[in-house]
C-alpha cells in the first residue's frame, strides 16, 4: 500500500459533509458516530492550521430552488419532499460544533464529490496543493466520492481510517450493511486503489515531523 510523503507546505485537509443532517438528530441518515468524527476533525484542522496548511470544509447542498437537483429528485425524492440539503436549511448547515478557522474556505457542492461542479481544484492548484487528507461524512458516499475525483486528478490521497464513518444502510436486495461493514470495505478499496489510508494521530505526527 502506498504512503505518501506529507509536506505541509503542500497538503491541504478536506473535511466533508460535517453538516447538521449527517453529524447528529437526523436519524436514520445522520450517522451514530457523528459526533466522535466530529471532535476527531476538529483536532486534526487545529494542528492543520497551525502549520499554516489550507482547511477547505464542504457542505452538499441545493439551490433553494432545486434547480439544480438532477437525477437526485429520482434517486433521493426526500431532497425535494423535505428539502434535506436545499441552501438555508437547518439540516445543511454546517453542524455548529465545527470549529471554522479565520482562513478556512468553505465549498459548497452540488454532487456528492468536492470536485464536481465546484472551484476546489482551481483553489488547490493555486496554493500549490498536491496532497490532500481527507475526513469527514459518509465514509463511501462523499468522503469517497471525493478522494476518487482527486486521484483521478493526480492528487495525492490521504484517507482518514478514523476520521470517516456511516451509517447503516437498509436491504436493497442483498442485505443489510453495518456501519462497520459499510468502512471496512470501503477503507479497503480506498487503500486497493485509490489513496493512502491511515489514521488522524498518524497524519498529526508525520505533519508535525516535517515541520520540525
Amino acid at each position: 500500500m502506498v504512503r505518501w510523503e506529507l509536506d505541509p507546505a503542500r497538503t491541504a485537509l478536506i473535511v466533508v459533509d460535517l453538516q447538521n443532517l449527517f453529524v447528529e438528530g437526523h436519524a436514520p441518515i445522520s450517522a451514530p458516530e457523528g459526533p466522535l468524527i466530529l471532535e476527531r476533525m476538529n483536532a486534526l484542522a487545529t494542528t492543520c492550521r497551525a502549520l499554516g496548511m489550507p482547511v477547505i470544509y464542504t457542505a452538499h447542498v441545493l439551490r433553494a430552488d432545486l434547480s439544480n437537483i438532477g437525477q437526485l429528485d429520482h434517486i433521493f425524492p426526500v431532497m425535494r419532499e423535505e428539502g434535506i440539503i436545499s441552501a438555508n436549511s437547518e439540516p445543511a448547515a454546517i453542524h455548529p460544533g465545527f470549529k471554522v478557522g479565520p482562513d478556512d474556505i468553505y465549498l459548497e457542492k452540488p454532487r456528492f464529490g468536492s470536485f464536481t461542479g465546484t472551484d476546489l481544484e482551481l483553489i488547490l492548484r493555486t496554493k500549490g496543493v498536491d496532497t490532500v487528507i481527507l475526513g469527514g461524512i459518509a465514509t463511501n458516499v462523499c468522503v469517497e466520492t471525493t478522494a476518487r475525483e482527486a486521484n483521478h486528478r493526480e492528487f495525492k490521497v490521504v484517507f482518514l481510517s478514523d476520521g470517516t464513518t456511516a451509517g447503516e444502510y437498509a436491504d436493497a436486495g442483498w442485505g443489510t450493511l453495518t456501519p462497520d461493514e459499510v468502512q471496512k470495505a470501503t477503507l479497503t478499496i480506498m487503500a486497493y486503489a485509490f489513496a493512502e489510508v491511515t489514521t488522524c494521530d498518524d497524519v498529526t505526527s508525520r505533519l508535525t515531523a516535517a515541520q520540525a
